[in-house]
């Protein structure tokens, strides 16, 4: 790998993995290039492809700083609180609403259960260190949480403390703008981009555990993927 694709990468994962922060300021081209022993071409290289990414911007007469942008692999499935955890990052929560309901006929088609069945609402704004970070609407049949105040920060720890684990999920994205109240919820200005996934969660006996409906940032996420080939010859 060409020595600028690897201290892309290594500066990429401090970012990732919380070593890096929001706000932080990356070492001037000269210092960078003495620490890693490399040249100031390399750096310059690295750096412009971070700052195309959009994990770093530059600010003339200022310096270079993390954007704070996330990149969040959809081949995992976990939740917000472990995600941020993971990044040294604090997760908290701003409650809009949680309580029970009786399921609508879209609830209980996307749950796999009948209309009128008692569930769980909980709506939340996301916060990493007290920066909003996405709306959260999840529901789930009061059977597998029948108490909402249980959830505390982490919906998942809440079904690991009743023996229910998800072992796998299908999340669907779209883009999207952002309605005044969610620019307000988000700290963004109105009509800004955001990206919209529902996620379906499922127990190993195959039944639906949550279904959640969540808004992230667009200025502060991305999502990844990662491909294999289906066969050894592409076309």
């Amino acid at each position: 790998m060409p020595l600028y694709l690897q201290l892309e990468a290594r500066l990429r994962h401090m970012i990732d993995s919380g070593q890096l922060r929001r706000g932080d300021v990356i070492p001037a081209e000269r210092e960078l290039a003495s620490m890693t022993g490399v040249s100031r071409v390399t750096v310059r290289k690295a750096m412009g492809k971070l700052v195309q990414d959009g994990l770093v911007i530059q600010k003339t007469g200022a310096g270079t700083f993390v954007s704070g942008r996330f990149s969040q692999p959809l081949s995992e499935l976990s939740g917000f609180s472990q995600d941020m955890r993971a990044r040294g990052f604090t997760p908290g929560s701003h409650w809009l609403d949680r309580q029970h309901a009786m399921a609508g006929p879209d609830e209980a088609m996307a749950l796999g259960i009948a209309p009128g069945t008692r569930i769980t609402r909980l709506k939340r704004i996301r916060t990493a260190d007290d920066e909003p970070m996405a709306i959260e609407t999840a529901i789930v049949t009061a059977r597998d949480l029948p108490d909402p105040s249980m959830v505390q920060d982490s919906l998942y720890a809440a079904f690991r403390a009743r023996g229910l684990v998800a072992v796998r999920a299908l999340q669907r994205l779209r883009a999207g703008l952002a309605t005044q109240q969610e620019a307000q919820w988000l700290h963004l200005k109105p009509h800004a981009a955001i990206l919209r996934i529902e996620r379906r969660a499922f127990l190993a006996d195959g039944r639906v555990l949550d279904v959640t409906y969540s808004t992230y940032r667009g200025d502060m996420y991305d999502f990844v993927v990662e491909l294999t080939a289906a066969s050894t010859t592409l076309s």
